[in-house]
């Protein structure tokens, strides 16, 4: 047994081995070890190895999958090696004493889940691979559990941002790839020539030209992920739909320190709560959940898709009983996206097919109550056995003649969208009739034991069924009558898997039956009872068994049956998901903005920023339950105003300020409306936060690192089209440095990156620049001292503060007055020096601005290092060498 076990753990690599054995799965050496750690289950020990005892560990085979699911969250992968025969099998085949045959049948990991109990309802599941090709990056991103497919080309700068957007489970990348991979797999699967091939395979079709034009990248990021998921699977690719291009100048470009900065779907701690996502979100369905997330960390781009979006929006924002009733039927529905996924890996159930047929049907019904809001849609065939008892149900959900109502000029808009979903939401009738008959109203998850094929559906089934039970009845009857004739009232007739049925009496009572002539064959003595077998029993129960037998296995023919006709439908269902997740989306933000009086936002082409009565969501909501106001504030950026220098006390809201406005860009192109009283921007292609301290020692990188490298990536990268807001940049160092950095990157954003930009700052020094910079404002956060203590009063107004207020916030805070008192009389000898020297920006009035001075720079050249850069050391000669330090002598004597 060890030397099978020994070749599937080298098959299974650095897996853990689940080894299958009777009703357990087994773990031995490290593997048992790790898992008993991870698990807190018992560390045992089996037998020896190289005379070593060997440690060991098993779970419970019916209850697997709650340990997988802590493995997995721990971040291990797991092997499952099952027993391809039974123990009977085997001994007939190789003789008494032969071993069970065991196969890995499956790698569970955590990109590759399609179980409920393993996964996040309201959560995405992205397994991501990484290809590379003539210096372009591709990214082929799935998610088995509903079957979405992605292909993404970027610059392998854009790399890490494109795998934030994502937050996949799992990374997979060639081996010696430089991409931020978890699992490594052979160059060989990420070949473009074989990816084509494969998907060509995979989706039954002679040229990809169908879904798009693929770059060698693409291909490559596909094969590798292809042939993981293949891997996984051990043959068994899962549901896997028609691959989608993204392109990424499609969306908003948001890097992976400015998601974490803003918490758009989840916070630094990693949790959903906190997030925008959570405090925007009222989906009523786990595939709308998962839409809205994947609409808020991808912005988009295309104002017509924006529009679309928004008036979709609109439509049920603006009929508030309409949206009810909507909401009320999605949230009556199953998350047919995922049970589809199920059945495609071979993981699926009965359940899983009553969900399509109570999720399909329910979409139908969907479709035909909104027929009088989306007028222009092309109504399918109804199944004339689907209308029987649909009367109410398809009831539309607003009253209509004809054409929908609309409430403000651009509700009709929403129609048009509408128009495209609804007939998405039909085209399944004959399936959804097909399981209406075949399957019972609540199917089990369990298909090993039956019961789920609806009686009327197969005859020849219900007469098994009808020759089972009349069985059972006849057993009953067997035991009424034992019991008469041997007077023993406790006497029963029960079933085992080792027995079978069999006769059970208390032991007192068996000697009568233990009798030659009594009829009965002793089987079974335990302490308080004995079993016996009767010929008429055994009649009677071979009957049973054999109709149940039979049964069993009609049914399972059945189901594969059912789940091959749903598989047939399998795209046209996903997108049926897809558009039922859509109306879910957009029915939760007409709710979301009618309970916060948000407005919709309008777009325009040219970069401006205007907005009115802004607030942040997620501190709003914070502020509102402990029973306050949150203060709005408004928001202009124009060419002629572009760049906002926003001074202030700590405390005083500008973190807020800036993040809320960045939040709003994030809703308006995710087709939301926005928390603001009006809202009207250009597009954002770019948005960069850099907000708040933060560290990364495990990269060697300090707090002020970390925060050069941000405003370094913000400097190179924004465009007049971005959207950036900066806080307190400088600070991480000495003020010299420090404002000697936060003045060039304000000259540089204004005259080079030329961007909105929201700029907060605790050096008043800088203001000086307002007198330069014709598109720099001055701000500053409202705050009072009164009676000795601060107001922070949270109002943005024009102008810049007229001090930090810093010793106040100190007080505020807790600071002994002693250490209070100290520090103010320091700053008033300060502020004297100050007077007298002109203080930290003298002398700057002087400097040229950035543009100039960066030229100045430019022309400074230094021949002496150009040179010395310019050798190629590896390749010289001795004699080269020499005469090369002979020219830098020369050249030194020059400068």
């Amino acid at each position: 047994m060890m030397a099978q076990y020994l070749a599937l753990k080298e098959e299974a690599g650095d897996c853990l081995l689940f080894y299958r054995m009777g009703d357990f799965f087994e773990l031995f050496f490290e593997d048992a070890r790790i898992a008993s750690g991870v698990l807190d289950i018992a560390l045992t020990a089996r037998g020896e190895h190289a005379g070593v005892k060997i440690p060991m560990c098993g779970v419970p085979v019916h209850s697997a999958t709650a340990y997988l699911q802590r493995l997995i969250k721990a971040g291990h992968r797991v092997a499952i090696a099952e027993q391809t025969e039974s123990p009977e099998e085997a001994r007939k085949a190789r003789g008494s004493k032969a071993l069970v045959n065991r196969a890995i049948i499956r790698f569970v990991t955590a990109g590759t889940l399609t179980e409920e109990a393993l996964l996040d309802a309201r959560s995405a599941n992205w397994c991501v691979a990484v290809g590379e090709a003539a210096g372009v990056v591709g990214i082929a991103a799935a998610d088995v559990s509903t079957g979405r497919f992605e292909v993404i080309a970027c610059s392998p700068q854009a790399l890490g941002a494109e795998l934030a957007r994502l937050a996949a489970a799992e990374v997979v990348a060639a081996e010696g790839s430089d991409a931020p991979a978890t699992v490594w797999r052979p160059r060989g699967d990420f070949d473009s020539a074989r990816a084509e091939e494969r998907l060509k395979r995979l989706h039954g079709v002679a040229t990809l030209d169908g879904f798009g034009q693929f770059d060698r990248a693409m291909l490559a990021a596909a094969g590798g992920l292809i042939a993981y998921l293949d891997h996984n699977g051990k043959g068994a690719l899962p549901f896997l739909r028609a691959p989608v291009i993204r392109r990424s100048a499609e969306t908003m470009a948001i890097d992976a320190a400015t998601r974490d900065s803003l918490e758009l779907t989840c916070t630094s701690g990693g949790t959903r709560k906190g997030s925008l996502l959570d405090a925007v979100d009222r989906t009523v369905t786990g595939a709308g959940a998962r839409l809205l997330a994947a609409d808020i960390g991808a912005p988009l781009m295309d104002k017509a898709a924006i529009e679309a979006r928004l008036a979709l929006v609109t439509l049920f924002h603006d009929d508030a009983d309409l949206c009810a009733r909507l909401r009320e039927r999605l949230r009556a529905l199953p998350d047919i996206g995922r049970a589809i996924g199920r059945l495609a890996a071979g993981r699926g159930s009965p359940r899983d097919l009553g969900q399509l047929r109570d999720g399909l049907d329910g979409a139908w019904l969907l479709a035909e109550a909104l027929e009088p809001v989306a007028p222009h849609t092309v109504r399918a065939e109804p199944v004339e056995a689907r209308i029987e008892g649909a009367a109410l149900a398809t009831r539309p959900l607003r009253q209509s003649s004809g054409q929908a109502s609309t409430s403000s000029g651009r509700t009709g808009e929403g129609g048009n969208l509408l128009s495209q979903l609804t007939p998405r939401l039909r085209g399944h009738g004959e399936l959804i009739d097909l399981l209406k008959r075949a399957l019972v109203p609540s199917p089990p998850i369990d298909a090993a034991n039956g019961g789920f094929i609806a009686e009327g559906y197969d005859a020849a089934l219900d007469d098994l069924r009808d020759a089972g039970s009349g069985g059972r009845r006849a057993i009953a009857a067997l035991e009424a009558r034992y019991r008469t004739e041997t007077g023993i009232n406790a006497l029963k007739i029960r079933h085992n898997n080792v027995l079978g049925y069999h006769v059970e009496v208390p032991a007192k009572n068996a000697d009568a039956l233990m009798k030659p002539d009594s009829g009965f064959t002793h089987r079974q003595t335990m302490a308080g009872a004995v079993r016996f077998n009767a010929p008429e029993l055994h009649e009677v129960a071979s009957r049973v068994t054999q109709a149940g037998a039979h049964a069993v296995a009609a049914e399972a023919a059945h189901l594969e049956d059912l789940i091959a006709a749903a598989l047939a439908s399998a795209e046209p269902i996903a997108a049926t998901a897809d558009a039922l997740a859509r109306l879910d989306v957009a029915a939760g933000l007409a709710e979301r903005a009618a309970e916060g009086g948000w407005a919709r936002p309008s777009l325009v082409e040219h970069p401006c920023f205007e907005i009115t009565g802004g607030r942040h969501p997620v501190v709003e909501a914070a502020v509102a339950k402990s029973g306050e106001r949150f203060v709005a504030n408004d928001c202009a950026l124009s060419e002629a105003s572009r760049l906002w220098l926003v001074t202030g006390p700590n405390m005083g809201g500008k973190s807020t300020f800036l993040r809320q406005n960045a939040l709003i860009a994030v809703l308006a192109q995710a087709g939301s409306y926005v928390p603001a009283t009006s809202a009207t921007l250009g597009l954002v292609d770019r948005l960069f936060s850099r907000v708040g301290a933060s560290d990364n020692l495990a990269r060697g990188r300090s707090t002020f690192m970390v925060e050069m490298v941000e405003t370094a990536a913000i400097l190179a990268q924004a465009t007049p089209n971005s959207f950036v807001i900066l806080d307190e940049v400088g600070r991480g160092t000495s003020t010299y440095d420090g404002l000697a950095i936060a003045w060039a990157v304000v000259e540089a954003i204004h005259e080079d990156n030329r961007c909105r930009c929201l700029f907060a700052t605790h050096y008043h020094e800088l203001t000086r620049l307002a007198e330069r910079c014709d598109a720099l404002s001055l701000h500053h956060v409202r705050a009072r001292e009164w009676k000795g203590e601060l107001v922070l009063l949270h109002e943005v107004a024009e102008g810049p503060a007229d001090r930090s207020y810093g010793l106040a916030v100190a007080r505020l805070a807790g600071m002994p007055p002693a250490t209070v008192a100290r520090a103010k009389s320091v700053l008033a000898k300060l502020e004297a020096g100050r007077a007298k020297t002109g203080g930290l920006a003298a002398g700057l009035d002087d400097l040229p601005l950035f543009a100039a001075a960066a030229a100045a720079v430019e022309e400074a050249r230094d021949p002496l290092r150009e040179a010395v850069e310019g050798l190629d050391v590896d390749t010289l000669s001795p004699r080269e060498a020499l005469d090369q330090l002979y020219r830098l002598k020369a050249l030194v004597r020059e400068a």
